[in-house]
């Protein structure tokens, strides 16, 4: 008796642990930057057992992020993994090629990539190899691409909820097809196609989607951060000649060549966010890519008028 007893009750543990793992089953989402964390947060929005995280801390460099073991353990653990593909992430070809069970999504192969271009007057750091700007998503066209490529990865993972997944993604794409059209309003309405980045340029994918012409102090992910007097001289004679009224810092820099070259010229100081990474108040506070977009669409406005 007591061994049927006994018998019974290890079926019962082993009933409610099934039970309890059953529960405890997530779609687990693991992303480097901001622009796939919030992509892969808007498609899975309001799905329980969703779990999606980012790498890189809420205002970290991304050019100088360097993974972690538990980073690592996060990724081979995880069901899908999003990463960019560019120069930020060389460390993602090494531990890939040891994952087996993760999809692994490179968002630079969902895309018409662009290589990186030096520009007159551009500091040009004499790499003879390659590069491509790995900012993809920052033309509106692409970040819809790569949303319903990771919709339809979520979907393979987890299709009882596809229903959820599609309408997700399919509201967000609106908001983004929204803003679009308000840009593109924007530049065919301005008076000149012309901008200033007196700093990195981050904004291929965007200015080639709006036909825009730039000037701009360094390539996207350029390695140098000071300007030699040359490009400088360059930058204020192309303000002034071109009666620009204002020239664009990017997130999270310390904006001082764009200031320099402001006094210089007597214009403004804007801000381009490329959405690679956003500082811990936004994050806390939900920013999202489509917020930063519209940000970026009154900047623009405002210097190309």
């Amino acid at each position: 008796m007591k061994k049927i007893y006994k018998l019974i009750l290890i079926l019962l543990v082993i009933i409610m642990t099934g039970c309890a793992n059953k529960k405890e089953e997530k779609l687990k989402i693991v992303t480097v930057n901001f622009p796939a964390y919030d992509f892969a947060r808007a498609i899975t929005k309001d799905v329980k057992g969703v779990e999606v995280e980012m790498l890189l801390n809420p205002g970290e460099e991304v050019h100088t992020y360097d993974p972690s073991p538990k980073d690592i353990i996060n990724i081979e653990k995880s069901d899908i993994f999003i990463y960019t593909g560019g120069e930020s992430d060389e460390w993602v070809e090494k531990i890939i090629k040891d994952i087996k069970n993760t999809k692994i999504i490179k968002m630079m192969d969902l895309v018409d990539k662009k290589e990186e271009e030096i520009v007159e007057g551009m500091e040009n750091e004499d790499n003879e190899e390659i590069e491509y700007d790995e900012h993809v998503w920052t033309s509106p066209v692409n970040a819809i691409k790569i949303i319903e490529n990771i919709t339809d990865n979520i979907i393979q993972k987890d299709e009882k909820n596809k229903e959820i997944y599609e309408n997700n993604s399919e509201n967000y794409i609106n908001e983004i097809k929204n803003i679009d059209s308000n840009i593109r309003q924007i530049v065919n309405t301005s008076k000149r196609k012309e901008l200033i980045f007196a700093d990195r340029f981050p904004a291929r994918y965007f200015t080639d989607e709006y036909n825009l012409k730039y000037y701009a102090a360094f390539k996207g992910c350029a390695e140098e951060t000071e300007a030699s007097a040359k490009t400088i001289a360059f930058l204020i004679d192309k303000v002034k000649k071109d009666n620009i009224p204002a020239v664009f810092k990017i997130e999270m820099s310390n904006g001082k060549l764009a200031s320099q070259i402001a006094k210089e010229t007597n214009t403004k100081v804007l801000e381009f966010n490329s959405a690679h990474n956003i500082t811990k108040n936004e994050f806390e506070s939900g920013k999202t890519y489509v917020d930063i977009m519209k940000d970026n669409a009154k900047a623009l406005k405002e210097a190309l008028n």
